[in-house]
C-alpha cells in the first residue's frame, strides 16, 4: 500500500503532465458517467439461488418501486453521450486523415476491448462449467449480464461513425439540430403507447434505439461547436425537468429509467422519449456546471482519480458485471449469503448489498491490470490470434443471445 506521501506525489506527478489545455470538464463528467454505470448495475443486479446451485437474475426494483428515482440519477448515459459528441467533433476537427480513416481508428478502439471481454470469457465457460461444475443456469445468468452493457458500445460505435453528419447538422441548425431527434421518438412513442397502439408491430420500438441515444451525443456535438451556450442549456434544464414531469405525471411513463423484470413497458431499451427528456435536463445542468466543475478538478487530489478513470473507461465498461459475477459465482456453493444469492426483496437485501460493493469495486481493480492493454492496439497480436479472438468472440455472442 502507498504511504500518503507516495500517493501525493503520485496525484502530482499525474497533474504535473497534465497539458495545460486539456478540458478537466469534459474529463471529469466523463469519469461521473462511467462510474454511474457499474454503480447502477451493481445495485438492481441481485440473483436468486434455484434448488440446483445455479444463479438467476433479479431486480430489488421488482419489489421496492420507491426506489425508482435513484435511478433518475445513476442513469447518466445522456452524460456520457453528451461528453462522447463533444470529444468527438474536437477530434474530428483535429485529424490529420480522412473522415474513413478517423472513423476506422475510433471504431477500433471501441471494438478491441469488446472483442477481447467476449473472447476472454468464450474460454471461461467450458472452464467454469467442466473444470468447477457450475451450473449451465448459472452461465446463462453470466453470460446474459456480460453482454448487457455492451450494446450501448455497440450503439455508440453506430453514432461515432455518423458524426460527420453530426457535425453538419450543427453547423446548418446549431442547437436545433438535436430536435429533429427529439421529435421522431415522440412519434414513435405516441404510435406505441397511443390510441393505436394496439395495431402497432412489435419491432416499431425499435426505431427509438438510434435518435433516442443519439439525442445527446448531437448536443454534445453543438456544444463543441459552440452553437450551444447557457441561454441554451437553461432551456434544456427547464425544458427537460418539465417534459419528464409532465410524461411522468399526466402520460403514466414507468418511474425507473432502467428495466423492471415483468413489467409491461421500459424506457430504456430501446430508450423512451422520457430518457431524452432526462438526457435534455441532465445535459444542461452538465454545460452550466461545466466552469464550477473545471476550478474543482485544478485540485489534484481530485484529478488523479478522473485520469485514472478516463484511461480505463473501455475497461470498466466491459468488465464491471464480470467483477460482480467473481464474487456471486463463487457465493452460490455456499449457499444463500445475503445481498449475493439471496432474492432482493427486502430491506436486509439492500443494506447488504451496499456492503458487498467496495469488494466488486476492488474485484474489478484487480481485472483491470489484466484487462486494460485489451484497450491498447494489438500491435503485438498477429492475424492468427485476432482471427481466434473474433471466433471466440462470436461463439460467446451466440451462447448469450441465441441458446
Amino acid at each position: 500500500m502507498k504511504t500518503p506521501t507516495a500517493l501525493a506525489k503520485l496525484t502530482a506527478e499525474i497533474d504535473g503532465r497534465t497539458p495545460a489545455h486539456r478540458d478537466r470538464a469534459i474529463d471529469g463528467l466523463r469519469a461521473l458517467a462511467l462510474l454511474a454505470v457499474p454503480t447502477g448495475h451493481w445495485l438492481v443486479g441481485g440473483f436468486t439461488l434455484d434448488s440446483g446451485g445455479g444463479l438467476h437474475n433479479a431486480s430489488p426494483l421488482s419489489t421496492f418501486g420507491v426506489l425508482a428515482p435513484a435511478s433518475w440519477v445513476l442513469q447518466m448515459l445522456g452524460i456520457f453521450f453528451l461528453v462522447g459528441g463533444y470529444s468527438s467533433y474536437l477530434s474530428y476537427q483535429r485529424r490529420k486523415g480522412s473522415a474513413r480513416e478517423w472513423i476506422s481508428g475510433r471504431l477500433s478502439r471501441l471494438g478491441r476491448p469488446v472483442i477481447g471481454v467476449t473472447a476472454v470469457w468464450a474460454l471461461l465457460l467450458p472452464t467454469l462449467h467442466y473444470g468447477f461444475g457450475v451450473p449451465n443456469a448459472t452461465l446463462h445468468t453470466a453470460s446474459t449480464l456480460v453482454v448487457q452493457p455492451l450494446w450501448f458500445v455497440g450503439v455508440y460505435a453506430v453514432i461515432t461513425a455518423l458524426t460527420p453528419y453530426c457535425v453538419r447538422g450543427s453547423q446548418r441548425l446549431g442547437f436545433w439540430a438535436a430536435v429533429p431527434l427529439l421529435g421522431s421518438v415522440a412519434v414513435v412513442d405516441f404510435l406505441r403507447y397511443g390510441p393505436y397502439a394496439d395495431t402497432m408491430p412489435s419491432w416499431l420500438s425499435l426505431l427509438n434505439l438510434l435518435p433516442g441515444w443519439m439525442f445527446a451525443y448531437q448536443l454534445g456535438v453543438s456544444w463543441a461547436d459552440k452553437r450551444l451556450g447557457r441561454r441554451e442549456a437553461w432551456l434544456l434544464l427547464a425544458g427537460g425537468a418539465a417534459l419528464f414531469a409532465v410524461l411522468l405525471l399526466a402520460f403514466h411513463y414507468p418511474a425507473s429509467m432502467v428495466g423492471v423484470p415483468g413489467a409491461s413497458r421500459t424506457n430504456s431499451h430501446p430508450p423512451s422519449l422520457l430518457v431524452l427528456a432526462l438526457a435534455a435536463a441532465q445535459s444542461g445542468a452538465a454545460i452550466l456546471l461545466r466552469d464550477k466543475l473545471a476550478r474543482l478538478l485544478r485540485r489534484p487530489g481530485l484529478w488523479a482519480p478522473v485520469v485514472i478513470i478516463n484511461l480505463s473507461a473501455m475497461t470498466v465498461l466491459c468488465w464491471h458485471q464480470t467483477a460482480m459475477l467473481a464474487a456471486a459465482v463463487p457465493a452460490s456453493y455456499f449457499g444463500e449469503i445475503p445481498g449475493l444469492t439471496t432474492a432482493p426483496d427486502t430491506v436486509g437485501w439492500v443494506l447488504a448489498r451496499l456492503a458487498w460493493m467496495p469488494l466488486f469495486a476492488g474485484l474489478l481493480v484487480a481485472i483491470a491490470k489484466f484487462a486494460q492493454p485489451l484497450e491498447t492496439p494489438w500491435d503485438r497480436t498477429g492475424t492468427t490470434r485476432r482471427a481466434a479472438a473474433g471466433v471466440l468472440a462470436v461463439g460467446f455472442a451466440y451462447f448469450a443471445l441465441a441458446v
